[in-house]
């Protein structure tokens, strides 16, 4: 077995999400951009002109990646079975999500698909906007490309061309030691979330001066940031399964 096809695994396990994308070009391009680094695995929420002939012409023969792409409404259920989801994103936020460049992402891609089974999703989000704070909440790197600070306008798609070169440099050239321990999916950490906000609820924990917005937004900063393990988790909810939001 050659270099690269020992490899294919951890391509097969990244999946690219693009969210309201509005010129269905872009949707080719960005296709076209993955095929080329050995990416297939497109994710489209809510995409605008599509299945069109124009993406279809922009793919230029990766028929196949556009053609097979899944379809969501919405976000949440596009990243459900991902366990590390990555925003991209040009612009700087009030709160500081996890943040890195392209080429530390990637290093933080492949060490999550060194263990078997688990995948990554990379988000991408609309040509005049980029991703919102809401659709940032549910990521946990914020992945920056550098660029020209007096100039910096990269269309999605060449974004998506700059992410999938750097990741197909990056994983046929570096290795890292297989790992046993099993980070948490999308779905569980969503599930702790939704826990957390129950039990903070029934604490009375969120008031005028402490938003349960805002709040619930630092605290998954936070997590994010650690990336627990699948068995962390569980420890987390079996402490806050103690508080019994329930019973009074």
């Amino acid at each position: 077995m050659n270099k690269e096809a020992n490899y294919t695994h951890t391509f097969d396990r990244v999946r690219v999400v693009m969210v309201n994308t509005t010129e269905p070009g872009n949707l080719g391009a960005a296709a076209r951009a993955m095929k080329n680094m050995n990416l297939s695995q497109l994710t489209l929420v809510n995409p605008q002109g599509y299945p069109s002939a124009v993406a279809t012409a922009r793919a230029s023969g990766a028929d196949d990646v556009l053609s097979n792409a899944l379809v969501y409404n919405s976000l949440k259920e596009a990243l459900q079975g991902a366990h590390l989801v990555i925003g991209a994103s040009a612009r700087q936020r009030n709160i500081k999500w996890k943040q890195m460049d392209v080429v530390g992402t990637c290093s933080e891609i492949q060490k999550t698909t060194s263990v078997e089974n688990q995948s990554v999703a990379v988000v991408f989000g609309t040509e005049k906007y980029g991703l919102t704070n809401e659709e940032l909440d549910l990521c946990q790197i914020l992945m920056t490309i550098p660029g020209n600070p007096d100039y910096f306008s990269l269309n999605v798609a060449s974004a998506i061309q700059v992410f999938a070169y750097q990741n197909y440099v990056y994983n046929t050239t570096t290795q890292f030691e297989q790992s046993s321990n099993e980070i948490a999916s999308f779905d569980e950490l969503e599930g702790f979330y939704a826990h957390l906000a129950q039990a903070l609820e029934h604490m009375g924990y969120f008031k005028d001066k402490r938003p349960k917005a805002l709040l619930m937004r630092r605290l998954r900063r936070f997590f994010g940031r650690a990336e627990p393990e699948k068995e962390e988790v569980a420890i987390l909810r079996g402490i806050l399964r103690n508080i019994k939001p329930f019973e009074k």
